[in-house]
């Protein structure tokens, strides 16, 4: 191994952790409705998000509670009621949010162009 290379990816490049953990499938819309629409309960996060199964679901809210960027309140009622929200720290990440929906309005026309024109030159 050459000096100033290394084969471990996060000492590379410092931002893919947090691009796995905030960009993973679904972690996005999940941190973006609780942000946009406050606290949800289930089924409101399921109607949200619709192509979403239902494990799926409690997987990523499971995993994001445990990452700190969701908090789940359980509310013991009868029915028993659970609802979830954004923590500070996964507010923390609106600017980002908000600078890539930017960037997407700006750029995903260009991007699109690239592909047909790529696509045009090397045809399958």
């Amino acid at each position: 191994m050459t000096s100033g290379t290394t084969s471990d990816p996060e000492l590379a490049c410092p931002i893919a952790p947090v691009v796995d953990l905030v960009f993973s499938r679904w972690t996005t819309p999940i941190l973006w409705a609780l942000n946009e629409y406050g606290r949800q309960r289930f089924g409101e996060l399921a109607h949200r998000i619709t192509t979403i199964t239902p494990k799926v679901l409690t997987q990523r809210l499971r995993q994001l509670e445990r990452d700190g960027l969701v908090v789940r309140t359980y509310h013991a009622e009868m029915p028993p009621r659970v609802e979830y929200e954004i923590s500070e720290l996964g507010r923390s990440l609106a600017p980002l949010f908000a600078h890539l929906a930017e960037w997407s309005a700006e750029n995903l026309e260009k991007v699109e162009r690239a592909r047909h024109a790529h696509d045009a030159k090397n045809p399958h």
